[in-house]
């Protein structure tokens, strides 16, 4: 047993200690930057307040600011959440175990998918502000404040200054856009509101039902619907009401065929508020209510309360790696010397911030979680329908909430499973012929639909989807130590995922260990002996790795809870006997499928095998030919041209981070930035897609910070360039805040927040010592770390 050590002899340094927090040198403000305005919507910046968005592009001609709203579908909970029978199931098994899985690959598609299906998250539309001048513009700025949540724009003409202030209120639940001169003749300038037809089919009406309102409704349809080849009829979804109020300081205001035009204003403050019938049938009067309440406020009143109110969150956490003389410089500009092969630091920080801007902006208490846009979409057919796929997206969307200290904007994402928990037991019992517990498949959408959608096995037949999601229940106790939701929605979640994969299971009668089939490794495929690629498999690596974390946290919930029934008896027995998920081949790289197959596509973006590594526990160093294996498996996939896309490569980072590869992890980072990132810092796929920004930032957190393995790492994959720096406010699980500074490569402060008395173990540098933490205590370790160096 190791001997716990007091805090006051920790690394038997001299230590200074402190219950105030640490002074250190925090950046004014983090920005993004540029001399002109956006031209492409990559380029435009983003403001949200969790279910309203907007991308602002910033041009002072004709500006256009393109609009959201979260909850924006069409169609709705109409398709069944089942489709085929257990019959079904059992001949799929006969299939799969006769070798015959070309055939089992065709009917577990054609037995229980729903086929492709059309259901996109759609834009809310555009305000457009046409300005009436030809002004030469000059000393053009445009900016987003990550700190503040404020897109700004500045420029000056004929001596004068222009500006344009653009934010999202959670407060007021509003969008919020001021225009404003010091020019005797103010501005004058036409708003309007409009949106793209949906297939050819109008869905909305502009009016103008004063001289100071403009007033869009609309109702959220989708031609074709579900499309199985066949044509079917409109599919008519959520209603919605999009309402904009001018007021001004100074000129005129009048309507004109569903537009307003201004003249004379030398200040004007446009307010825009939406609301749609997901959330309720009063969302017209909901629209009335919010600009009503914004009547008794001044402008910087509600820009004082907004920044107030992101503040407390973005605040919490703070990153400095110097490089911060290059702040002079535009952001695309120094994006540009990444891409030219220049180094970057502080350009890398202000990406690893950007993603908590974007989480905070996405996703809220109350609203939808982030989607595969976050809200930022400017189509009526995204691309992959900006919906919620749950074999890698949706979880990485996620993996930045609990390290950096953002445990709130968790909560949509368990508001979503809850719902598809529900109806993916419907699925259970009716498709599969499981009577307990619930199943989730690899995509859903705002409906919580748990049903396989696929017109192909490699991508759809897989499910998993709610067995990983599970984690991030887990994950968030852990974070929070929150007991009440531990028990009240946490242990329900992980107990329904736990009951479905008891009764698939099977016992394999070879081995007499507990076996998953059909199984799929999301959007892969291997080779079979003729020739051919397949899917479905006799087990697969992802599957039992995901199997066996869903025990052990139910096991972890209940002992928390003190539970100990037949149900937590079962789930131990089987753990005991479940086949195993991390297998090593004759190459020593881990096995994908059940056997060592060749694969069609070597390099391929997905790495589900390495689910135990990352964002699972189970691969560590202290398991050699497991974590060798590992880094042989990327090293294989990498030397085929793996990792090409945004989410892949931030994955990617966080293998890195877990396998204490500094060199590598410091490589990937910045070819996400060189090959992966748009002008404004949007992850492209390509195209757009944000998961590849919250997996950065989570990567960036391991980097610095682990705590995964019961103990505290500190600094376990510092990039050889970060000599100098230093981070507040990243959060361990045990619910412990914890700020570090180095200097030269090495730890010089390490400051520990503990929300409870508890004892952790601390490693750096292999060097291991136990420490006691009293709750509602900051102790910081100064001065002789040496010991530790």
């Amino acid at each position: 047993m190791k001997k716990i050590i007091p805090v006051f002899l920790f690394l038997m340094g001299t230590l200074f200690f402190s219950s105030c927090s640490h002074n250190q040198q925090h950046k004014d403000t983090i920005n993004l930057w540029y001399k002109q305005p956006a031209q492409k919507w990559n380029e435009a910046l983003p403001v949200g307040n969790g279910r309203l968005g907007a991308m602002v592009f910033g041009d002072p001609k004709s500006e256009r600011i393109q609009l959201n709203e979260d909850s924006l579908w069409p169609d709705g909970p109409s398709v069944p959440s089942a489709k085929g029978t257990p019959e079904d199931l059992q001949e799929i098994r006969k299939l799969v175990k006769a070798g015959e899985v070309h055939k089992a690959d065709k009917l577990i598609v054609d037995k229980f998918s729903y086929g492709r299906v059309l259901r996109s998250h759609q834009t809310m539309g555009d305000l457009y502000i046409d300005f009436d001048n030809d002004l030469k513009i000059e000393n053009y700025s445009r900016k987003l404040s990550l700190d503040e949540a404020l897109a700004t724009v500045n420029y000056t003409s004929g001596g004068h200054e222009y500006t344009e202030k653009v934010f999202a209120s959670a407060v007021d639940d509003v969008l919020v856009v001021q225009l404003s001169t010091n020019a005797e003749k103010g501005l004058n300038f036409q708003l309007k509101l409009d949106r793209p037809e949906d297939t050819g089919h109008p869905t909305v009406t502009v009016s103008a039902p004063s001289k100071d309102e403009l007033v869009m409704n609309g109702e959220i349809t989708q031609y074709g619907g579900v499309l199985n080849s066949q044509p079917n009829p409109i599919n008519h979804g959520v209603k919605f009401e999009t309402r904009l109020k001018v007021k001004i300081s100074s000129g005129t205001t009048k309507a004109n065929n569903g537009s307003l035009s201004l003249e004379g204003v030398k200040e004007a403050t446009i307010f825009i508020v939406c609301n749609t019938s997901f959330y309720g049938d009063d969302y017209a009067a909901k629209n009335q209510k919010s600009l009503k309440h914004l009547e008794g406020k001044s402008f910087e009143n509600i820009l004082a309360d907004h920044k107030a109110d992101f503040g407390q969150y973005f605040s919490r956490v703070n990153l400095d790696l110097g490089d911060q003389e290059l702040d002079s410089l535009p952001t695309d500009q120094r994006l540009q010397r990444v891409k030219d092969g220049n180094k970057d630091a502080d350009l890398a920080a202000t990406l690893f911030q950007y993603g908590r801007y974007l989480l905070i902006s996405s996703s809220r208490p109350g609203t939808n979680p982030a989607n595969l846009q976050g809200i930022w979409n400017k189509d009526i057919q995204a691309p992959w329908n900006a919906d919620y796929h749950l074999n890698i997206n949706l979880q990485m969307n996620y993996w930045p909430a609990g390290p950096t200290q953002l445990s709130e904007m968790h909560l949509p994402l368990f508001d979503l499973v809850d719902r598809l928990i529900e109806r993916g037991k419907v699925t259970a019992k009716e498709q599969y012929g499981i009577n307990r517990g619930s199943v989730i498949h690899h995509a859903t959408d705002l409906w919580a639909a748990p049903w396989m959608r696929a017109n192909q096995a490699y991508w759809g037949a897989w499910i998993h989807g709610g067995g990983w999601i599970s984690q991030h229940y887990w994950e968030h106790y852990q974070f929070t130590q929150d007991k009440e939701f531990l028990a009240r929605r946490a242990y329900p979640a992980l107990k329904s995922f736990a009951e479905f994969y008891l009764d698939w299971l099977q016992k394999d009668k070879k081995s007499g260990l507990y076996i998953s089939y059909p199984e799929t490794s999301p959007e892969n495929s291997y080779m079979t002996a003729d020739g051919k690629s397949a899917a479905v498999s006799y087990g697969a690596a992802m599957g039992h790795q995901i199997i066996k974390e869903v025990f052990e946290n139910t096991l972890s919930a209940a002992k928390v809870l003190s539970i100990e029934d037949s149900f937590t008896q079962e789930v131990q027995e089987k753990l005991g006997k479940l086949y195993p998920g991390v297998s090593i081949g004759e190459d020593g790289r881990i096995l994908e499928w059940n056997e060592a197959y060749e694969e069609p596509e070597k390099g391929h973006r997905h790495m589900s095998h390495l689910y135990a590594l990352h964002p699972g526990h189970t691969i560590t160093e202290a398991i050699p030919e497991a974590f060798e294996g590992a880094q042989k498996t990327i090293d294989y996939r990498l030397q085929h041209g793996g990792a090409g896309t945004g989410w892949s490569r931030a994955w990617m980072i966080n293998f890195n981070a877990r396998l204490l590869d500094k060199a590598a992890a410091e490589d990937n980072l910045y070819k996400l930035l060189q090959i992966s990132t748009g002008p404004n810092l949007f992850n492209e796929h390509p195209p757009f897609q944000i998961d590849g920004n919250f997996g950065f930032t989570a990567g960036i957190a391991e980097l610095l910070l682990q705590s995964h393995e019961g103990f505290i790492r500190v600094l376990p994959t510092l990039p050889d360039s970060w000599k100098n720096g230093h981070i507040e406010g990243l959060v361990a699980r045990g619910n412990i805040e914890v700020d570090i500074s180095w200097k030269d490569g090495k730890l010089t402060k390490l400051g520990l927040l503990s929300n409870s008395d508890q004892v952790k173990e601390i490693v750096y540098n292999k060097n291991r010592r136990n420490i006691s933490l009293t709750k509602g205590k900051k102790t910081w370790l100064d001065k002789a770390l040496q010991e530790i160096n």
